[in-house]
Formats: C-alpha cells, structure tokens, sequence
C-alpha cells in the first residue's frame, strides 16, 4: 500500500466470491481507492496485482469490470494450511481482560424467558472470547436489593417462625412473591414491618441480613439450576450483585457532587448530560440520588463501572441488555467517563438485543398472558424433543432417548435465538426450532453424527484419524475453503458480537459437506486409499468445526442421534 501511495485507511474489502466462476475471492475496494486519489481503477487494480506477491497463493487472477480484483486460490496452498493447521496459534492472537455483563435475574422472582437472550446471547460471546485468548471475567450483576426485598424478608420470617424451612417455603418462588405481596397489601400490619425491614437492610441490621441472605442463596440456587439445564458458563463465583457495591454508592454520589457533575435538584442529586440532549436542547437528566436519599440502579452501575475498570483491570466492558435500556447505559457510559470512573482507552459497549415475541408478534407469553418460567420452557421442548427423536430411531433405548432430547432440546432452544441478528425481534416457533430440516440445531447435530457413521461403517476413531490431504475435485476445494474460514469468522463474532454471524457459517459448513459427501464418495471400494484417507481427513476436520462452533454457541453434540 505505501510503494503504491495508498491511503492506510483503504480497504482492500476481500470476501469470498459469490459466484465461483469469478474465483474463490474477489477484492472489491480499488474503485474506493481509486476515487480517493483521483486515478483509474482499472490501471490501480493492475498495479496492486503487479505488486501484491501471490505465488504459492493464487493460482490465478484477473481484473473485472472497472477494477475488481478475481482471485482463484492454489489448491496446493489449501492443502498445505489445512495440513499445518495452526488454529491454536490463532486463539492465542487476542490478550485483554474483557468484562461480560449478561443474565442479571432480579431474585425476587424465577427466571423467565425475558431473561433467556442475555443469558445465552451473553454466555456466547463469553465462550468466543475466551476461545480467542482473552482473559474473560463474567459479571452476573443480580438484582438483589431494594424496597422489595424488605416485604419478602419479612414474609420469610412469617414463615420460618411457624416452623417452615427456608428451602420450602422458597420451593416456588414466584408463588411466594405473590403470596408475600398479597401479604403486604391486605395487611398494614405487615406493610409496615416490611418497611421497617427495608431500613434495618440498609443499616446492616444482623438479623435482617442473616434472613436475606436465606433468601438470596435459595434464589441464586434456583437460577444455577437453570444454568446448568441451559449449558450456560454462569456459576456462583460469577455472581456480583447489586448489593456488593452499596458501600461505594455514597462516596461515587460524594464524588460527583464534588466535581460538579451531579447537582442538586429540588432535593435529588441529578446529573444533566448535555451530548445525550433532546431535540429541545434540554440534556438527559440521570438521577443518581432520591431526594428521600435512596440510590437507583444508575447509581449501583457507576460503581460497578468503576469495580470492573480499576479492579478488574478490564480492557473492554461488554453489557448484554435489551434495547429498551439503551438510553440509560449511555448515560451511565457518559456519566462514567465525565467522573473518570473509567479510562479513556477502555471499551465500553452496551450489545443490545431485541425481544423474543409469539406467534401472534406481541411479547412471548403464557395464553393467560402471564410470563412464561424458563424452566417450563425447558420442560416443554424436552417433552417434544424426545418425541421427536424417538420418531427418528425406534431402537433407542429410554435412557438414551432422554440423553439425547435433553441436548436437542437445549440446542434447539438457544440456536433459534442465536441465528437470529441480535438487534432484531424474532418469532418463537417451536415446529421451526424442534427440526433436524433447514438451519437449526437439530439439523447441525445431526450433521456431526452423521460424519460419525462414516467413520464408525469404515471401522476408525474419527479422533484418532490423521492423513495427508490432497484436493481435486471442485467440491473439496469449496468445502477446504468453508472449513478455513472457520477463525475469521470465530474473530468477526469477537468484535461484532453478533452470534448469528457464527450460526450462519455452521449451517453453511454443513451445507457444503453434504454436497462433498454426495458427489465425492468416501468410503466406495474403488476409491483409492490416499484419495479415501484424504476425504475421511476432510470429514474429520468438517465434524471438529462443527464441534467446536456449536461449543461456542453452548450447543453439545452427540456421536449418536
């Protein structure tokens, strides 16, 4: 680019091409650059490619039009990368410390489907940023305090002075909820012992805390059941709740206030952020103190900015939350950075997503219009994945039935979210999820199994297995190809955070396998050994990516379905 004048900040924009005629790749950013330095894009084209050392590389290529750049890849040159596979000295390019934000259940109730996509959205990106290199602290920020939890400890204490333990009375958790809100709103009495209960939390009160805390382990271990279920990252020493950082609120609100960032408003502390100002020119007003004294959740999330930059040391912090809460991250990003509770040079970046609806394109719910629990919704596609699988392989055994249709079900469940473009809404379709046809999990996970019976009819380990590849066909190239872009685009989702990016490329995976499996015979009597251990080797490293990409969607395979 400098022997050519070229602007550092030009792409050369290389993708796959879309038509193999034209080649493998094609560099479509010469006109860009063209422009820019007022030269012909076709006699640019010709000196990049003059330049541009591509021997042992490119086979051949060509300038179309006024100056796309066609590139046919050597098939020695894939043979050889795929050969040497070097995917661990790729993982390793990545070296931060990256904070995740995601699940973040309040514990007053059970986790519903509300909380699905930033648990599995979330629990992805963790998984692909670790599989990259970095150093990845999960952070499941739990709402754990506030005014309600002085109602449910105090209908807590109502309950273990009859005798009952704690671990009953909170069998069910949302019955309990309504049981101590019904408490609280029929009995004054009640009302304001619950209140009492408030102040005696926040003033560390012994008894109080001892019953809230009662409370919060038999909640956090209702939500790691779920986890477990889901195949999610999350364990216990990953909680950090809203309480962890209540000694830090007063010296933040102190802090601000000090700056003159935060100001006093008719008796709240407030802070006005003028780049988030309206089309009035009136900027954003961020409460961070009531004017009864009460912090908010703005408050809570400087501090934990704040723990998650200085003490965790992080490079990027990453939140997964739904849209509906974009503006109040920026403020609390703007806010964070006027009190440099956060350096300049740390990434924060809020990676919102949309909302899970029904068929009938409002808000997934129950026909009663109630929330819909997470772990019905789990009991649910289990119930039809053990249908489904049963259909498909009569000999199976129960227990095997019931092994397999929990992965399906689990697989089924976060690939129809995680294929899905985070930004957007999407439609919950158990018919369109529960299928081993079109881009599903199921269908991925029966590709894995079905590389399996290859190697199993030919009587080989498929992990043990290791041969010399050799292409020559057209259908092996384009599957050599597919399966050496595997860490590009395990690299783009790092960035981007965008999952479906990742599913995507799975679903093609497999696309193209099956395609190289029906034109190129594998294990027929009259193919060669050297061109059979070859297209066994291709199937190998075909059945590893898929492995190792539905891993990173918290997806599990299966040798047998």
């Amino acid at each position: 680019m400098r022997s050519l004048d070229l602007p550092t900040d030009c792409s050369p924009v290389l993708k796959p091409s879309t038509n193999p005629k034209f080649g493998d790749y094609q560099a479509n950013g010469v006109m860009a650059a063209a422009k820019l330095l007022g030269k012909n894009p076709h006699q640019l084209a010709k000196s990049i490619l003059d330049k541009a050392d591509l021997a042992g590389i490119a086979c051949k290529t060509d300038i179309a039009g006024p100056g796309f750049i066609n590139i046919e890849i050597d098939t020695n040159f894939l043979d050889e990368l795929l050969n040497h596979d070097e995917t661990e000295t790729l993982r390793q390019q990545d070296n931060e410390t990256v904070v995740i934000d995601y699940s973040a259940p309040n514990l007053a109730k059970e986790m519903h489907v509300g909380h699905l996509r930033s648990t599995i959205i979330g629990d992805c990106i963790a998984r692909v940023l670790e599989y990259r290199g970095n150093t990845v602290i999960r952070q499941n920020h739990m709402g754990d305090w506030g005014t309600q939890f002085g109602m449910l400890v105090a209908e807590l204490e109502s309950h273990l002075g009859a005798g009952e333990k704690a671990e009953l009375a909170l069998t069910d958790l949302e019955s309990f909820y309504q049981k101590a809100k019904k408490h609280f709103d029929e009995d004054p009495e009640f009302a304001d012992h619950a209140r009492t209960f408030v102040v005696r939390l926040q003033s560390g009160d012994p008894h109080s805390r001892r019953l809230w805390k009662q409370f919060i382990d038999v909640s956090i271990a209702h939500n790691l059941e779920i986890y477990k279920q889901l195949n999610v990252s999350l364990t216990l020493k990953d909680v950090k709740p809203e309480s962890a950082y209540n000694d830090q609120l007063e010296p933040i609100v102190e802090k601000l206030m000090r700056l003159d960032i935060a100001k006093d408003d008719q008796g709240a502390k407030v802070i006005f952020i003028d780049a988030l100002a309206n089309k009035k020119g009136e900027p954003s007003a961020m409460i961070i103190r009531k004017s009864d004294g009460g912090f908010l959740y703005a408050t809570t999330d400087l501090a934990a900015l704040q723990y998650r930059s200085k003490d965790l040391k992080a490079n990027r912090i990453l939140y997964f939350i739904d849209a509906r809460q974009s503006l109040h991250m920026q403020q609390v990003f703007h806010a964070g950075r006027l009190a440099e509770l956060v350096p300049p040079d740390v990434s924060l970046e809020h990676h919102a997503f949309g909302t899970m609806m029904g068929q009938d394109g409002k808000p997934f719910k129950t026909r009663t219009g109630g929330t819909i629990k997470l772990a019905r919704l789990i009991d649910e596609a289990i119930a039809r994945a053990e249908k489904l699988v049963k259909s498909k392989n009569l000999s199976l055994s129960e227990p095997r039935v019931k092994a397999i249709a929990q992965k399906v079900a689990i697989g089924a469940i976060k690939y129809a979210d995680l294929s899905k473009t985070r930004t957007h809404d999407y439609i919950f379709d158990w018919d369109g999820m529960i299928s081993f046809d079109g881009n599903t999990a199921p269908y991925l996970q029966y590709a894995y199994t079905r590389i399996n019976s290859i190697f199993k009819r030919a009587d080989l380990d498929l992990e043990d297995h290791s041969s010399v590849i050799i292409i020559t066909e057209a259908t092996e190239k384009k599957l050599a190809l597919k399966l050496l872009q595997f860490e590009e685009i395990i690299e783009q989702v790092s960035v981007d955070c965008y999952p479906h990016v990742l599913c995507n490329y799975l679903y093609e995976l497999a696309s193209v396998f099956m395609s190289f499996y029906e034109q190129c015979p594998i294990l027929r009597q009259d193919i060669s050994t050297a061109k059979k251990n070859s297209r066994l080797e291709l199937a190998k490293l075909t059945a590893n990516r898929l492995a190792s990409g539905l891993d990173l969607l918290g997806i599990e395979v299966m040798s047998a379905m």
